[in-house]
């Protein structure tokens, strides 16, 4: 297993892997065999940046079990999902704002997010398995009141495309096996999602072999696993955490 970030440090970017409290610097890109320069940084020195910079997110929607059974939907026959705007992309530790055009309820959705690593396009279960470099946390921001408030058109982009709405880090962790993790998301000390990924509807390896079919995907791209029960929304001032143990702890403050 290894946590792959980039930071800033001195003014300056930076790609490294997680030793502990430290981190090693390579340099080079992250999906093409990057290398060690030797060099070691602490990660208190460092501001954690988003780990790569997706040419898109794609979003699942009612993707695990337990929410579709909730909300009494169909159990759907392939991936639901929708593009997440890519200036909503925000890193761990910085403020989730509401947006100056809105004034309604903005929600948390704590979600696994597969990462890819190679090009991607019309590729079988088992190739699309081999395109996932590793996952990430990810807060799916939702303005939940402009989702369904026009009867005639579900605004799923609008609703999910304010800046810093798109939250996802602190790394990119890799070798590990998605179907044995849990997604906790905490607000305010209090856990308010803790679900299994062994629920979802679509697993990531056909998740990412399904969504090639419609779409190339690049590396970098993230692909959004979709939530659980437990969505809720977040007050300004609040802190919410996004924590998958063996994957990492996606902290942000929102206002």
């Amino acid at each position: 297993m290894a946590q792959w970030l980039r930071f800033q440090y001195q003014g300056k970017p930076g790609l490294g892997q997680m030793q502990g409290e430290q981190i090693a610097v390579y340099e080079g890109d992250l999906f093409q065999n990057p290398q060690a320069t030797g060099e070691t940084i602490k990660l208190t020195d460092v501001t954690i940046d988003i780990p790569c910079t997706p040419s898109k997110m794609v979003a699942m929607v009612d993707n695990f079990h337990a929410l579709v059974a909730k909300l009494a939907h169909t159990v759907p026959t392939e991936p639901l999902y929708f593009l997440k705007g890519n200036n909503t992309f925000l890193a761990a530790n910085q403020t989730i704002r509401t947006p100056d055009s809105y004034s309604g309820k903005v929600v948390y959705e704590g979600e696994l997010g597969i990462v890819i690593g190679k090009d991607c396009y019309q590729v079988n279960e088992a190739e699309a398995a081999r395109a996932i470099f590793g996952y990430t946390c990810i807060n799916d921001v939702t303005a939940i009141e402009i989702l369904n408030r026009d009867p005639g058109y579900a605004q799923w982009t609008r609703a999910k495309s304010f800046n810093t709405f798109g939250v996802f880090g602190p790394y990119i962790t890799t070798d590990v096996d998605p179907s044995k993790l849990t997604v906790k998301t905490i607000l305010n000390d209090q856990e308010r999602q803790n679900y299994p990924i062994s629920d979802m509807i679509f697993s990531p390896a056909q998740l990412v072999s399904l969504i090639s079919q419609d779409i190339p995907l690049l590396p970098g791209d993230i692909i959004a696993c979709g939530t659980s029960v437990g969505v809720g929304s977040m007050k300004p001032g609040s802190k919410v955490s996004i924590i998958i143990d063996g994957v990492g702890q996606l902290d942000n403050l929102f206002e």
